[in-house]
């Protein structure tokens, strides 16, 4: 990914209806005038729109106005990760991968579970870092296109790409501040189902910025709708592709926005949720 001007796969959705993350080829610019990638005889490996909040991850990336992207940690420590903010709760399956939930039953129940529990992992602040993202990729999508995704996802999260949203290169957000990344469903719906396959859809609000005193690049909100391709392998559904669009999106209310340090406070004083449905 990069801060280009043009990303159409992000900035048309007003009025497509459909929007398709795409990820780059050769040496253009990431996102910015990316061609569609030739496919191959796998139609699954449109697996681009993993990163659900990429569209507003694109979008803070180009409002300018970049942070300091200093930590005074070491190398690869992610400051911004304190324990408060670990997700909480208990799980309803019997398995897990890491810190995501597993073991989905094989029914279609099961599958609008597992895409809503993997909608919020691959939303996550984790993503934005090269070790838990290859963990998150492997653990919510089908071997057969994983280790492909995951190599195309590295090669988008650059250090430039990262400065413009003011993380360092190891995606750690500048001291005193908190990098927030987080998809919340809404609402999930089966929309195919077969005994080796389903199509679930996702209903998402998600947060990105930096909070903090001092931040130029607000938390702010985005709508979204997650189309998950799902495969039943290994004993669990797993992604084999997923699409992104636009909205449903409710009128704003009337709740003033709040400021910096009260955002920062609530992102480190409010744990994610462990199992979404």
């Amino acid at each position: 990914m990069s801060p280009g001007d043009e990303h159409d796969s992000f900035g048309g959705v007003g009025g497509s209806g459909q929007t398709r993350t795409r990820l780059p080829e050769g040496n253009s610019g990431v996102y910015g005038g990316a061609r569609r990638p030739v496919r191959g005889s796998r139609s699954l490996l449109t697996v681009v729109g993993v990163v659900v909040l990429l569209v507003a991850a694109i979008a803070f990336a180009n409002r300018g106005g970049g942070e300091r992207t200093d930590t005074t940690g070491p190398a690869g420590t992610a400051k911004s990760r304190t324990a408060p903010t670990a997700p909480t709760g208990v799980r309803p399956v019997p398995a897990e991968n890491g810190r995501i939930p597993t073991g989905h039953p094989h029914t279609p129940q099961g599958a609008q579970s597992a895409a809503t529990n993997y909608a919020v992992a691959l939303g996550s602040a984790e993503m934005f870092q090269d070790g838990p993202r290859a963990d998150i990729v492997r653990a919510t999508h089908d071997p057969a296109v994983a280790e492909s995704l995951l190599k195309r996802l590295d090669d988008s999260y650059t250090g430039d790409f990262l400065a413009a949203i003011g993380l360092d290169a190891n995606g750690n957000a500048p001291s005193g501040l908190t990098f927030v990344s987080r998809t919340i469903p809404v609402g999930a719906k089966v929309r195919d189902y077969t005994d080796t396959s389903a199509t679930v859809e996702v209903w998402c609000t998600g947060l990105v910025g930096l909070a903090g005193a001092g931040s130029t690049k607000p938390v702010t909100s985005t709508w979204f709708t997650l189309t998950q391709k799902l495969t039943w392998v290994g004993g669990d559904w797993r992604v084999s592709s997923s699409s992104q669009t636009e909205g449903p999106t409710p009128v704003s209310g009337d709740n003033r926005a709040s400021v910096a340090d009260e955002i920062a406070e609530a992102v480190e004083g409010y744990g994610g949720f462990t199992y979404a449905r």
